[in-house]
């Protein structure tokens, strides 16, 4: 069994900063990918940044204003957030892929959290 929770969201004006945390806990041998998507209402779900052990991956909407990082002592995952804009409003997910104890490989997911930025 394996357990992601995030935390860092909440309410923030146009031009500010946040800063989300997951980490991940249960069985776990190893995780490989970590990332954060986000969904904002009546959209789908998006990819906004990926991690590997070599490797940062953004879309385009975040570049330069949001910054992925992980620290694998901990299994966890943040993600920076520079210039929050309106439409950066959202649930914010996060998820790893992860080997477990067991020998199974499979991506698993947090609850979400939510960011809400005023204009």
């Amino acid at each position: 069994q394996v357990q992601l929770v995030e935390s860092g969201g909440g309410l923030v004006q146009a031009g500010g900063s946040l800063r989300l945390s997951c980490v991940a806990s249960g069985t776990i041998f190893s995780i490989d990918a970590m990332g954060w998507h986000r969904q904002a209402p009546g959209k789908q779900r998006e990819l906004v940044a990926t991690i590997t052990s070599g490797s940062t991956n953004y879309a385009d909407s975040v570049k330069g204003r949001f910054t992925i990082s992980r620290d694998n002592a901990k299994n966890t995952v943040y993600l920076q957030m520079n210039s929050l804009k309106p439409e950066d409003t959202a649930v914010y997910y996060c998820n790893a892929n992860v080997a477990t104890i067991l020998a199974s490989v499979r991506d698993y997911w947090g609850q979400g959290t939510q960011v809400t930025v005023s204009s």
